[in-house]
């Protein structure tokens, strides 16, 4: 018979630490099932659909084993990520066209309208580039990538800086 863990052939550091005295210690009981089914996120795997009261709040399964919840944005694809980083640049030429064009015709321009107007219509156009970007990000968020990316694309086509275009950074003025 043993007299104790004193007697053990081997002692190691921590060893008088009372939780780990398993006999003196009451089985812990088994965990009791949650009545409240909410509480754990419920997800399907791809193809299936929930149906029926709160299917809203019903997950997807990806391939790789993560769990995607309702509300939750994906992350944008590779290829997404750099179409949405080349549209960004164009954006920001864009709005350096809308500048440099602006600029070079303000002499001409201010013959056909008042300098107050010109320079209110010019400092719009320059701002105009930035403003669609950032309306066309913020509201496609929870929106298809290619939906994004149309309407980013739209806002290049509407958006041309025209007096660069026509009349470039050097180009002359007929007279």
């Amino acid at each position: 018979m043993m007299s104790g863990r004193d007697d053990d052939a081997l002692r190691w550091e921590g060893d008088d630490d009372p939780t780990l005295d398993v006999g003196a210690a009451a089985p812990a009981a088994p965990a009791a099932p949650r009545d409240d089914p909410a509480a754990e996120p419920v997800a399907l795997p791809d193809g299936f659909t929930a149906v029926g009261k709160d299917s809203a709040s019903v997950g997807r399964i990806e391939a790789d084993g993560s769990v995607v919840m309702p509300g939750e944005r994906e992350p944008l694809s590779t290829a997404a990520l750099l179409a949405l980083g080349v549209l960004a640049g164009v954006y920001l030429l864009f709005t350096i066209g809308w500048i440099v064009g602006g600029i070079r015709l303000q002499g001409t321009a201010q013959y056909l309208v008042s300098p107050v107007g010109y320079q209110a219509a010019f400092w719009l156009a320059v701002i105009a580039p930035v403003v669609w970007f950032g309306t066309a990000y913020v509201l496609t968020r929870s929106a298809k990538a290619w939906v994004r990316i149309s309407c980013l694309v739209a806002g290049l086509v509407l958006l041309v800086p025209w007096p660069f275009v026509m009349v470039g950074a050097v180009g002359t003025v007929a007279s």
